[in-house]
């Protein structure tokens, strides 16, 4: 499963980042962003049309990406529990219902 494809809400698991090229420079920055392996990821927000952007949190900090950003993070599995990782995802955010 892509991050791009998870819902308002849904969480999942980095299994790892894939380059489209060779020395990819999004890819690469989303590494360096903390979008590696093993880290929770959470969907907080989505664009109005297209849900494009789309804001995702890992840990405390939250990132808006483009879905075609997004789509470059494969996940785990939909239904690995993030709370195993340590991460606390109870609380609600703003805005949202």
């Amino acid at each position: 499963m892509l991050l791009n494809s998870l819902p308002l809400s849904g969480c999942g698991v980095i299994d790892h980042v894939n380059e489209r090229t060779p020395h990819d420079p999004v890819a690469r920055r989303l590494g360096e962003l903390g979008f590696v392996p093993g880290e929770a990821v959470r969907v907080v927000a989505v664009g109005p049309l297209g849900h494009d952007p789309m804001a995702v949190e890992i840990g405390f900090t939250r990132f808006a990406l483009r879905r075609s950003e997004a789509e470059r993070v494969v996940l785990r599995g939909s239904k690995e529990n993030p709370q195993a990782s340590g991460e606390d995802f109870s609380y609600e955010v703003a805005g949202q219902e």
